[in-house]
Parts: C-alpha cells; sequence; structure tokens
C-alpha cells in the first residue's frame, strides 16, 4: 500500500499535522512523517532530514506558504501521485511545478477529507 507524507510532523497534540498523522493511522494508511523535531506519532518516528522515501501516494502539508519554496524540490522528488494543500499551505508556484509533473493538487483539509471518506 502507497504511503502517505506527513510533512511539518510535530508530536504537538494541539497541531493538526498530529491530529491527521493519528486519522490517517487510524483510517489504515501507512504515514511517513518529516518534521523539525524528532519524536513519535501513531508509532511512527519523525524525520528530521529530507529522506527519500519510495511508493508516496500522496504528501500532505502542514507547512506554512511562506516557508515551502525550500522544500518544493524535496517534495516533487518524492513522485506523489497528489499534494494535498491544507488550510495556509496554499501556494500557487508548487501548484504549477506539480501540475506541470502530473501531480493531482488539491486545496482541502486532510481531516475533514478522512472524516467525509473523501480521501
Amino acid at each position: 500500500m502507497k504511503k502517505t507524507v506527513v510533512l511539518g510532523a510535530t508530536e504537538n497534540p494541539d497541531r493538526y499535522a498530529y491530529r491527521a498523522a493519528q486519522s490517517l493511522a487510524r483510517h489504515g494508511h501507512p504515514i511517513e512523517l518529516v518534521g523539525q523535531r524528532q519524536g513519535k506519532v501513531a508509532g511512527a518516528s519523525i524525520h528530521t532530514d529530507q529522506p527519500a522515501l519510495s511508493e508516496v501516494h500522496t504528501v500532505t502539508l502542514y507547512v506554512g506558504t511562506r516557508n515551502l519554496p525550500p522544500l518544493y524540490d524535496y517534495i516533487l522528488s518524492l513522485r506523489p501521485q497528489r499534494i494535498i494543500f491544507n488550510p495556509g499551505t496554499e501556494n500557487s508556484e508548487l501548484q504549477q511545478r506539480a501540475e506541470a509533473q502530473g501531480i493531482e493538487t488539491v486545496y482541502g483539509c486532510t481531516l475533514v477529507m478522512l472524516a467525509t471518506d473523501q480521501y
């Protein structure tokens, strides 16, 4: 089964990235976590580097719009089928680059998509 990468992962239970990782795991989606600080969420370790990952279906973004540019190449190198721009991560430049490579882009909320069976 292909993975979902939570970019901006955190151990802070008050953050949406934490809630999304928990919900993805509960719904049976394999997850990879990438964030600024080490830790664990839903049994998965948070990578603090930019690991080479294979079989990525979705990258769900929890990194603010202005912090995304240094991550463009990494995100695109994962060759995801889809990128979800959660609220606060909207970025037309990354969207255009992704779509030019045939990657589906969605402006939505991972938590809502999971809760309404649209994931």
